[in-house]
């Protein structure tokens, strides 16, 4: 490699600084030397037409001055007629500025003239404010105006292209011989122009005019020596015009002779004629320049033409040198731009598309293939390559063994949760029928308790669910009340107690987002409770946002989170990473910001003055209208407001003090409720029943799922989706015979997938818990006995108005302590 490298370096520097250095620095100089010319030369452009509107604006002025010296023009008359040539000379010396800009670094002989040039038009703004003063006179504006003019006229005969080249001097020296003839021509008409609207001549203007004449006859002459035959046709044909012969024949008369005086001029008639004919010569002007400018373009084209000849030759000379290096390294070069060509789409696009299609393998691992090298050369570029693809193929095979894990792990996840859940759900089946056979409040107590546990249990198997990226298993069809969807939430966790709700607008969320909804609320309630004392309350209200959307606002009042803290849990709920270690020690917020991935709902952490809100924005797409009223069931024998009825007040009063809050140091408690009867305490934890699931609540909230189709826990034969707390099931129970429960006839299945095979399910085609047949409760014949789970469904909805109402009292009850312990 390092031969092939100094073989295709060395050699064609050695040719180029031999032959290249020799030949082309002096056609470099010489076509510089030029190039300079020929912008100069251009430059004179700009020049000759400032110096065009410099004598147009001198002239005018000359002669307004007079008249408002001879009184017969007010000074509002003279500024407003010369405003009008302020500006083209405006214009004009911002062009001359521009193109002059770039050619201030010639000879020094060129930069004076330059200077001077540019100093003059610099000045002028100074001499229009004289002139607006009145305070000189005519004389002396002709004479300021003329030292600007020569100071442009002498940069326009600066440029030289040496004295090599007499014939590009001579081709200068005409333009400016024309450029003179101009300028005297002009201060004779400023003059004249001065005397005509004055009335008079002065005393000196005479003299000042025979001698303006005579320069001008011989500036012609000069002109004639110089010009080309062609320039002096193109003046007289310019000559020969009525306007300039008009011009002249007029100017003739200011000529004094024998016979009498020299005429005074009619103003105005005058300066139209002389601009007629300053017109012309302008014409003549530019075309004698732009000859001029393009001799010296051409003259500096051949030159640059010349120097790329013989850079060309050297160039040949070059590339007879390098032919043989370019054959060398070809194929190095070639080697290497197809493996940069091929490392870059490796690294930007097939490894990551293939990692991208591991990531979201669901159902098996594709097989992917790397291709071979492109690179077919067989020195190091080639080994390289294969060395490269080698990676490539290891790094594929890794991406590949890491998907089989993940979804090897996922399936774990979820077959070990739903193995949970199956366990949990039996486990709650059981303890509804311990509660409704027993009788001591203690131990029912204790029941609910652990029915409780249950429940949270079960929700940390959803949360395992959640990670795996599987749904979970709880529906609802129709749409419920946001209100109760926080209710229910509340009751997923362990101090429910102390959560106080206040719904302030009316809103439903679609059913299919419930249980997702109830999750991630009760996931924020979990962290607001266990995050703060236990003495305290956390707030949560439910209202209407801007843009139709649903609002819920969870306020606790613990110890808060440092701002890198909040700012770290807000990325991981805006963005839901992927599982991993950190899972495990904050799982609720990654369970959180999944599920509102899932439904695209906004969840935010802000620090309080005391504690953290949580606020969670639902999209209109979760909202819903208000489902059609349905009535509760009544039970056959057990009408529902009988058994509301036949509650004692003992009952509602156990209820009020289970919901209130937790005791708080150093406050006055109320003095404890008498204890109750064995029946009344039983009905009364029967009625609290109802605060331990979030079915429950969602079912008191609602019609049941037999009316509505709904259900909540899609399990056949003893599923919590049934009638209200414990009644019938949203599916029939499978039939029993003698030798235990029976599979149901027809299995159940949600449909049919795209292969065309039945979608199952999930443990639909369970049965039931095996237990042994009871023998049916006699009905009573005297009286209907109350049934405390239906008592409890009605008076879930009684719950959040109590609580609502002892966080006044507590309220009221902390200012009135405060009070006495301040004037103390």
């Amino acid at each position: 490699m390092r031969t092939k490298l100094a073989t295709v370096l060395v050699i064609p520097s050695l040719a180029f600084m031999v032959v290249a250095g020799v030949q082309t620095s002096a056609l470099i100089g010489q076509a510089t030397v030029l190039d300079e010319f020929a912008d100069q030369v251009a430059l004179g452009q700009e020049v000759t037409t400032l110096v065009h509107d410099l004598q147009s604006e001198r002239d005018r002025t000359a002669g307004n001055l007079a008249a408002l010296q001879a009184r017969k023009m007010t000074a509002n008359q003279a500024t407003a007629d010369i405003r009008q040539y302020y500006v083209a000379v405006d214009r004009s010396a911002a062009e001359f500025r521009e193109a002059a800009d770039p050619l201030a670094s010639g000879d020094a002989a060129w930069q004076v003239a330059l200077n001077r040039a540019r100093d003059a038009v610099d000045d002028l703004p100074t001499l229009r404010g004289a002139v607006a003063g009145g305070a000189v006179s005519a004389d002396t504006v002709i004479g300021n105006y003329t030292r600007t003019i020569d100071a442009l006229l002498t940069l326009l005969a600066q440029p030289s292209p040496g004295v090599e080249r007499p014939e590009l001097t001579e081709m200068v020296l005409r333009y400016v011989e024309l450029a003179r003839i101009k300028e005297i021509g002009s201060r004779l008409r400023a003059r004249l122009y001065a005397a005509a609207s004055a009335g008079d001549y002065g005393p000196t203007d005479q003299v000042e005019l025979t001698d303006l004449r005579a320069q001008q006859l011989t500036a012609l002459a000069d002109f004639r020596v110089a010009a080309t035959n062609d320039q002096i046709l193109r003046y007289e044909r310019a000559a020969a015009d009525p306007k300039f012969g008009a011009a002249v024949a007029m100017e003739q008369t200011t000529i004094a002779t024998g016979s009498g005086e020299a005429k005074v001029l009619e103003p105005f008639r005058w300066w139209s004629l002389s601009q007629d004919r300053h017109d012309l010569l302008r014409q003549v002007e530019t075309d004698v320049l732009g000859d001029a400018v393009d001799e010296a373009g051409a003259r500096s084209g051949d030159q640059l033409r010349q120097t790329l000849l013989v850079a060309g030759s050297v160039l040949a000379v070059l590339l007879i040198a390098l032919v043989i290096s370019v054959m060398i390294g070809r194929s190095v070069a070639r080697s290497l731009r197809e493996l940069r060509r091929h490392a870059l789409h490796v690294a930007q696009d097939e490894l990551p598309d293939a990692i991208e299609r591991l990531r979201g393998v669901g159902h098996g691992v594709p097989t992917i293939e790397v291709p071979p090298s492109t690179v077919r050369s067989m020195d190091e570029v080639g080994e390289v390559a294969e060395a490269f693809v080698a990676v490539h193929r290891s790094a594929v095979d890794l991406a590949v063994e890491q998907a089989v894990m993940r979804r090897n792990v996922n399936a774990m996840f979820v077959n070990l949760a739903r193995r949970s859940q199956v366990l949990v759900e039996r486990q709650l089946e059981l303890l509804d029928e311990l509660e409704r056979e027993e009788g001591d409040p203690d131990q029912l107590a204790n029941l609910f308790k652990l029915d409780h546990l249950a429940a949270r249990m079960r929700r940390n198997d959803e949360s395992l669910l959640v990670l795996a990226g599987t749904e979970s298993s709880r529906r609802w069809n129709e749409p419920v009340a946001l209100s109760a969807v926080a209710m229910a939430a509340a009751a997923e966790i362990e101090q429910y107690p102390r959560v106080r709700h206040e719904a302030v607008d009316n809103l439903y969320v679609v059913g299919h987002a419930v249980a997702d909804v109830v999750h991630l609320l009760a996931e924020l309630l979990e962290n607001a409770t266990n995050f703060s004392a236990p003495f305290t309350q956390v707030k949560m209200t439910t209202r209407a946002a801007s843009g139709r959307t649903g609002a819920v606002e969870i306020v606790d009042e613990g110890l808060g989170m440092s701002e890198a803290a909040l700012e770290e849990a807000n990325a991981l709920l805006a963005e839901p990473p992927a599982a991993d270690v950190a899972a495990s020690e904050r799982m609720g917020l990654f369970v959180v910001s999944h599920l509102a991935a899932r439904h695209a709902i906004r969840v935010r952490l802000v620090a309080a003055e005391r504690g953290i809100i949580a606020s969670i924005w639902l999209p209109p797409s979760l909202l819903a209208p208000a489902p059609p009223a349905r009535a509760l069931p009544e039970p056959p024998a057990r009408p529902v407001l009988a058994a509301v009825a036949a509650v004692p007040d003992s009952v509602t009063r156990e209820l009020r003090l289970a919901a209130a809050p937790a005791p708080r140091p150093g406050v006055p408690q109320r003095a404890p409720a008498p204890a109750l009867p064995a029946a009344e305490a039983g009905a009364a934890a029967r009625a609290r029943r109802g605060l331990t699931r979030a079915e429950d609540v969602l079912k008191s909230a609602g019609a049941t799922a037999t009316e509505t189709g709904s259900t909540w826990w899609s399990r056949q034969g003893g599923g919590r989706a049934g009638g209200l707390n414990g009644g019938p099931a949203a599916m029939p129970p499978a039939a029993t015979g003698p030798g235990g429960p029976t599979p149901p006839s027809v299995p159940i299945t949600g449909g049919t997938m795209a292969n065309g095979l039945p979608l199952r399910v999930p443990m639909a085609q369970l049965p039931p818990v095996d237990e042994q047949p009871r023998p049916a409760a006699p009905v009573p014949t005297s009286r209907v006995e109350p049934d405390p789970e239906a008592v409890g469904s009605m008076l879930s909805k009684y719950y959040s108005g109590v609580r609502r109402a002892e966080a006044e009292d507590s309220d009221d009850l902390r200012r009135t302590i405060n009070q006495e312990a301040n004037s103390t």
